[in-house]
């Protein structure tokens, strides 16, 4: 199959891009940065370097291909990213029903059948809407929820502040997964024909707040890093001090709220699939080994 990749080599697209090359697949991988395109090509896959609002390029680099990967790049800075995250699912699927490509497997995430109440992912859900209208394809959402990586945001707060934590309480349910095991999911999902849309949940572990901090903790030697329940005000006015946009920035703190009141889990809970197998616990080394370098 020839199969075209978004998202760069990121931590998700390389594992994506790496299983797909040793299943013997024409792998093409997607990137705004130029300087990327050896480090593609290192990986045995070829390089498309161009934006994904740029149709007329996503078409020629669809074309051709049995299936395509799509996500949407997160933007810190965007005043809009509901009207980002629409651009770009416009120009995916113009570029789609333009290249012909019949099967397609995109990134969305838990929480994406709320319209409103979710943060960013409400720009997620306006891109689910607009791929679903695309005639005569295959389309597989595969919807993960919180990824073990965001933690690594909290490797200098820890060092420096001896805590963890964020706009909701110790006692938050936080379902997790880690990028391998959607890298793995979305491989199979790519390699398999389907009819219509269908949506697909996975998840590594399923944890609290608390329990995150005490296994992350116990991971660095300390056992009793506490978790922190900052406020909505101090948590926004900390993300636009590090540069965030104010559009983001209150996104994030509606994901912080979204989370105390458990709405993303809603659909979820309904359509529990099988855990993955990397938990916690497995993350835990990982964060240890950036956490002491």
């Amino acid at each position: 199959m020839k199969i075209v990749i978004t998202g760069s080599i990121g931590n998700i697209s390389q594992p994506l891009a790496k299983q797909l090359i040793a299943a013997d697949h024409a792998v093409t991988i997607i990137s705004s940065n130029p300087v990327k395109a050896a480090a593609i090509e290192a990986l045995g896959a070829s390089a498309a370097i161009g934006a994904l609002e740029d149709t007329a390029f996503l078409t020629t680099a669809f074309s051709g291909a049995d299936a395509v990967y799509t996500m949407t790049p997160p933007s810190f800075n965007t005043n809009d990213f509901i009207a980002y995250a629409v651009n770009i699912g416009n120009s995916y699927a113009q570029a789609i029903g333009a290249a012909g490509v019949k099967r397609v497997v995109n990134l969305s995430s838990i929480g994406a059948h709320l319209a409103s109440g979710n943060g960013p992912i409400a720009g997620i859900h306006q891109s689910e809407k607009i791929l679903n209208k695309i005639p005569g394809i295959g389309l597989t959402h595969v919807r993960a929820p919180f990824f073990y990586y965001n933690f690594l945001n909290n490797v200098e707060m820890v060092r420096h502040m001896g805590i963890i934590g964020n706009n909701y309480p110790a006692d938050t349910r936080i379902v997790l997964v880690h990028p391998a095991e959607i890298a793995a999911t979305v491989a199979e999902a790519l390699q398999q024909p389907v009819e219509g849309v269908t949506v697909k949940y996975i998840y590594s572990d399923d944890r609290t707040a608390a329990d995150i901090a005490a296994t992350l903790g116990s991971a660095i030697g300390k056992a009793d890093l506490p978790w922190v329940n900052f406020d909505d005000e101090g948590t926004k006015k900390a993300l636009l001090d590090n540069g965030m946009s104010e559009d983001m920035a209150g996104r994030f703190v509606e994901i912080g709220q979204a989370l105390r009141n458990g709405i993303l889990w809603s659909e979820f809970d309904q359509h529990l699939p099988t855990a993955g197998k990397i938990k916690l616990e497995d993350f835990a080394k990982e964060f240890a080994a950036i956490y002491n370098s």
